[in-house]
């Protein structure tokens, strides 16, 4: 059993993206939970707000599934839990499965958590420490604060590692005006390429 790594106090994973190693990709991919009160769902755990939360409606074990439509690496998951606000909603036991698909997931980090308060960064490696690669990632809410029985997740952050480049080795550039300009759309490099 693995303990998560603290956080500081408002640390935001956001800046793990502005250091150019890491984007964040949970919106390539399919979620689904094993229940949800109604206004309290998907929408709610991915709309960059920490005062929106999703809440389960059902027995535990309470299910996140995060599916890609095809092997995806995947470097960090970072959760936000408030035990302030939510006191016996507030998990204190996960799961973090992986696998192809529902029938082969597997256990890669199981965390115990003391009344947490901001961003919880979970690594996803193997053995090697290398980044995993995955079809599927599923985080399971076994244990509640307080014995509660349904359970209050504020958001969830899937993270890759951004790759060299083919090319040659170009310098990290992490201003924000680069940042906003970061990407090229295939459509656009075809417009651009074929003049």
């Amino acid at each position: 059993m693995t303990t998560p790594n603290k956080t500081p106090p408002g640390a935001d994973p956001k800046q793990l993206e502005r250091t150019g190693t890491v984007r964040e990709i949970g919106s390539q991919a399919v979620w689904s939970l094993s229940s949800c009160k109604p206004g309290f769902g998907v929408d709610q755990l991915r709309d960059d707000n920490l005062e929106t939360y999703w809440q389960s409606d059902g027995s535990q074990p309470h299910l996140v599934n995060i599916q890609f439509r095809r092997k995806t690496t995947v470097k960090t998951l970072c959760i936000y839990a408030d035990y302030k606000s939510d006191e016996s909603y507030t998990p204190s036991k996960i799961s973090v499965r992986v696998g192809n698909n529902f029938h082969n997931l597997q256990e890669i980090r199981q965390l115990e958590l003391v009344e947490p308060s901001g961003w919880i960064h979970v690594p996803l490696t193997d053995s090697h420490k290398k980044p995993i690669r995955t079809f599927m990632i599923q985080i399971a809410v076994l244990a509640n604060h307080q014995n509660g029985r349904d359970t209050h997740m504020r958001q969830i952050k899937v993270y890759t590692p951004v790759e060299e480049s083919s090319i040659g080795k170009f310098p990290r550039c992490t201003t924000i005006d680069f940042m906003m300009y970061r990407s090229i759309s295939h459509l656009e490099a075809a417009r651009w390429f074929c003049k």
